[in-house]
């Protein structure tokens, strides 16, 4: 979709920290950070990308996507990043990466035709393999994800009136168009936001969902076959051209968080979240919603985390309800195994989640 795409262009909290997580978002509070529990540390990258794409292996190793064809990688817990981006990859939009330890990597770069690409990486960032460079003009690559280490999937905006999927079995390295016979035609004027990497998530072995925007209502695809066959719900968050869902999350088949609204700065988004507790066939508008925009959102266990330009919530009860506890800006949130979450966004911004004693 041409206009969003100039505008935008597209806590496994475990133990411990599930139980800090708990107490200090029973307590409403909007400081930048509240003070005895969860806060964003940030980790210096020396770069001055925005960076939309963002994969959490554990506490020590992350790798972030972004503008000018950065790709970095920490594997000490954001002490240093060390730039491993493709070579002459500097013309290119990064807006999504999936990472399966220190060395494996797959990164999306977005744009019209031939700009859309996805590499893939076994050495942790030293040499890179092409696995697919669109040659579809209509086509606009927005999202991807993996279900195992192998088998994967990215989406583009519609061609010919139907959502493009491709597939990966090979760890990225290389991908096929998927048939489209199975997708529900797209509405006019819809599409995906690529705004985080999370407009498209998968759960498990099969199950797979597309967050849209940009018609006359928002709605979320859902496959349960790796993509080939998909069904279609509404959703209450708004929808045009700068409103619609910007991320899921899924913490098992049935219950999902979507979050998004408008992304123009200064303008409401009084419906900002959603939930589902029947795999995304229904959704319904949070109780207490984020009070604004919010393009990235992550599962960890019970909790759950949302971030966006003005401020970061957490939830305990699925997203039906959200407490803020930072107002710095991130575009993407990602959550590993053992409570190690991540954020990232512009000029370089990147953190990862601390717990903050009280007094």
């Amino acid at each position: 979709m041409r206009p969003m795409r100039a505008l935008v262009r597209k806590m496994s909290f475990a133990g411990m920290c599930g139980a800090v997580v708990a107490v200090a978002l029973a307590a409403p509070g909007t400081a930048r950070a509240t003070a005895g529990g969860p806060a964003w540390r940030l980790t210096p990258t020396g770069s001055e990308a925005r960076f939309r794409g963002l994969a959490a292996v554990d506490r020590s190793v992350a790798w972030l996507a972004g503008s000018g064809g950065a790709v970095l990688r920490t594997t000490d817990g954001g002490g240093t990043w060390r730039n491993v981006a493709p070579a002459g990859a500097a013309g290119l939009e990064f807006r999504d990466i999936e990472a399966f330890d220190a060395r494996r990597a797959v990164v999306l770069a977005i744009g019209e035709g031939d700009a859309s690409r996805v590499y893939a990486t076994s050495d942790g960032g030293r040499t890179w393999t092409l696995g697919f460079r669109n040659d579809e003009p209509k086509a606009f690559y927005d999202c991807m994800t993996f279900f195992d280490s192998r088998h994967g999937l990215a989406m583009s905006d519609p061609v010919d009136g139907r959502f493009r999927l491709i597939a990966t079995g090979d760890g990225g390295r290389s991908w096929r168009v998927l048939p489209s016979a199975g997708m529900p035609p797209a509405l006019e004027g819809e599409a995906g936001f690529a705004a985080s990497g999370q407009c498209l998530v998968s759960h498990g072995s099969r199950d797979v969902w597309l967050a849209t925007g940009g018609g006359s209502r928002s709605r979320v695809f859902q496959s349960r076959d790796r993509g080939l066959t998909w069904t279609v719900a509404d959703t209450p968050l708004p929808s045009s051209p700068s409103q619609g869902v910007f991320a899921l999350a899924f913490r098992d088949s049935r219950h999902g968080i979507a979050v998004g609204g408008d992304y123009r700065p200064g303008e409401p988004s009084p419906t900002a979240a959603a939930t589902t507790g029947d795999g995304g066939r229904t959704w319904q508008a949070a109780r207490r919603p984020p009070a604004e925009y919010r393009s990235g959102v992550a599962y960890s266990g019970p909790a759950a985390l949302a971030v966006g330009p003005t401020g970061s919530d957490g939830t305990l009860t699925g997203g039906r309800t959200w407490t803020r506890f930072d107002t710095g800006g991130f575009d993407t949130v990602d959550c590993a195994s053992g409570g190690a979450c991540w954020a990232a966004g512009e000029k370089g911004r990147a953190a990862r989640l601390v717990f903050t004693r009280a007094g």
